[in-house]
């Protein structure tokens, strides 16, 4: 399985730990966060990858290399001088990615039955699975409304009533669902995933287990107390 992470955002609710640190890099009990992450995803059956990388994108390239140290491969693909946002990054990386593939980002640690949610999006046939934990606003805004095992609505801004779950953070997607997104341009992910809710090929995989991520302070804390094993809420 490939994964494509995508891990070149600025990271300014981190600052002042992200003024020269990638946000991916930012360090947990002496360890970039990205190689607990690169782990676990490795432990799930990924052996490739590809990190989307732009703000000091070189630090983490300098850092990981080819993967080799890790017993994974490690490609690259760089925004450029902008940011093109997550479906742009993920049209630029598009010469080097697989027919099908896995997204997730380089600030979560996300438990998921990987194997099992690429087997299923696998048998169904369709364009695009979003992951989804039942949420009611417990961690973050809710963003999800899911119907018969599809995605129905994916809105960060504007919640519904029946939006009581959350983009987990991971999707699987097939390469051609890229060829609508313009190249070296910013491209909004809600527009991205809106068109395949449209077309009714986003399928919702059901997530149990909570996720970590770092995208602020009390978020970096609390993923540093689970990370050394203290009881955490689930």
């Amino acid at each position: 399985m490939l994964a494509v992470i995508l891990a070149g955002g600025l990271g300014t609710r981190l600052r002042p730990l992200t003024n020269t640190t990638p946000k991916p890099m930012v360090l947990v009990n002496g360890r970039p966060f990205l190689e607990y992450e690169l782990k676990l995803l490795a432990k799930n059956g990924i052996s490739d990858f590809v990190l989307c990388v732009g703000y000091l994108g070189e630090v983490i390239r300098d850092y990981f290399g080819s993967g080799e140290k890790l017993g994974i491969s490690i490609q690259y693909s760089f925004d450029g001088e902008e940011p093109l946002g997550i479906a742009g990054a993920l049209k630029r990386a598009e010469p080097i990615l697989q027919d099908v593939f896995i997204v997730t980002y380089g600030d979560s640690y996300l438990r998921a039955e990987y194997a099992g949610a690429m087997k299923q999006f696998l048998r169904a046939g369709k364009l695009g699975m979003m992951l989804a934990y039942e949420n009611h606003n417990r961690y973050g805004r809710s963003d999800l409304a899911i119907k018969d095992g599809f995605v129905t609505r994916y809105d960060k801004q504007h919640q519904t009533p029946d939006m009581v779950w959350i983009n987990y953070g991971i999707s699987i997607l097939r390469r051609e669902t890229l060829k609508s997104i313009p190249s070296d341009q910013k491209y909004d992910e809600e527009q991205f995933y809106g068109e395949l809710i449209k077309k009714n090929e986003l399928l919702a995989f059901v997530v149990k287990d909570r996720f970590f991520e770092i995208g602020t302070g009390p978020a970096l804390k609390e993923f540093e107390s689970f990370i050394s094993g203290e009881k955490i809420a689930e």
